[in-house]
């Protein structure tokens, strides 16, 4: 209940006392209150309200000692004493609005993309810092670090607790939706360790992106991220096998998708617009449509490649509209798109570009050269199932 609950309480508590370091504080200790008096007195009908109230109260509590606040908060102070604590938040409105707050608050760009992450997951995603070490294979005082950084870097670069307008927004927004991205994606496919998919991950990021469609339901890009999220979660327990070995796209076993996740896709794909999310979210929504692989629109999803790589250049963007185009078109059509992507600097240690380059050559039908792209590619990456499927390519040839 508290790790549903402590982002909304963390939200409100911050609104009062606009630091989100010092209200996760206050949210544990109304935690540790509940621990403490519930067992005599009993879980309270509504525990959220409870906490919540008990948190604010705290909160009160502690701006009215602060002298440079005395005025400000003798004002807070009075309002909340001369009302009864609400046996349930009395504004669902202001609560969502203080959720917006905080996690534009935690994405800030004054912050580096893992402190983001990090303080992200801890506030909104309610995780432990010993879990975040675990899912990004750090070290949990390393974690901790971070997150404390983070913390003092938003305090110190005065960062206020609102929603940003105008062009602010638009940055801000982009930021939030990267951090939700990425968590997502390491979840999916880990870029280390001994699993390829962290479904915990997964789940964490789906759910801040249902959470951020529901806060901005007139944001064409939000939708496009949940969309995309929803379509790919559907696919999570066909990608790997018994034993935790990686199932590749086609050999998958499609009656297991879920065809929940992938209503709820189809639902934000329509709210959606035409940003980079969006067009992703479509390029995954052709493969929840095929019943079959072989049904799959290849020349639909090269097209959509083709105009994603218009609004964000990206070698890794062109080597998956390399990879439809082989599907649609043919290897032969495929490996000269592929094989201008190897002078990229960013794609040099990029495990997939030789893996994507040996399964063009093991379809023309050159064997040697094949073997050698998936040895390259197994030496380059840092997942041990990953690297275990490469090598296994490359002594079938």
């Amino acid at each position: 209940m508290f790790r549903i609950e402590s982002a909304r309480i963390i939200a409100g508590v911050a609104r009062i006392v606009r630091d989100v370091g010092i209200a996760e504080e206050i949210t544990q200790d109304a935690l540790v209150a509940a621990l403490e008096q519930w067992p005599q007195s009993g879980v309270p009908d509504k525990p959220g309200a409870w906490l919540m109230a008990t948190a604010k109260h705290r909160a009160v509590d502690l701006v009215r000692r602060k002298e440079t606040y005395a005025r400000k908060l003798a004002e807070v102070g009075r309002s909340l004493e001369d009302a009864a604590p609400p046996a349930e938040p009395t504004a669902p409105e202001d609560i969502d609005d203080d959720l917006l707050r905080l996690i534009f608050t935690a994405c800030h760009p004054v912050l580096a993309t893992e402190a983001r992450i990090a303080l992200t997951l801890r506030l909104m995603g309610g995780l432990t810092t010993q879990e975040i070490a675990r899912a990004f294979l750090s070290t949990e005082p390393t974690v901790a670090q971070r997150i404390v950084r983070a913390k003092r870097a938003l305090a110190k670069a005065g960062v206020p607790f609102e929603v940003p307008y105008g062009s602010d927004r638009e940055e801000r927004l982009g930021s939030v939706l990267e951090v939700i991205y990425l968590v997502f994606n390491e979840g999916y496919s880990a870029t280390a360790g001994d699993d390829l998919v962290r479904p915990a991950l997964c789940e964490d990021a789906l759910r801040l992106a249902r959470v951020l469609a529901g806060l901005m339901p007139k944001e064409p890009e939000v939708h496009g991220l949940a969309a995309l999220l929803e379509f790919q979660a559907s696919r999570i327990a066909t990608r790997t096998g018994p034993d935790g070995e990686p199932v590749l796209l086609a050999d998958q076993n499609r009656s297991r998708w879920n065809r929940l996740l992938i209503r709820r896709g189809v639902e934000a794909l329509n709210r959606a617009g035409a940003g980079p999310y969006s067009l992703q979210a479509a390029i995954a929504g052709c493969h929840a449509d095929a019943v079959r692989y072989e049904d799959t629109d290849w020349r639909t999803i090269a097209a959509l490649y083709g105009r994603l790589v218009l609004l964000i250049p990206s070698p890794v963007i062109e080597l998956n509209r390399a990879v439809a185009v082989s599907m649609a078109d043919g290897p032969a059509a495929a490996l000269p798109l592929v094989d201008a992507l190897t002078a990229e600097p960013a794609l040099r240690s990029y495990h997939l570009l030789p893996s994507v380059r040996g399964d063009l050559l093991e379809r023309l039908g050159r064997p040697a050269e094949a073997r050698a792209e998936f040895e390259r590619a197994a030496s380059l990456t840092r997942n041990a199932r990953e690297e275990t499927l490469l090598r296994e390519r490359a002594a079938r040839l």
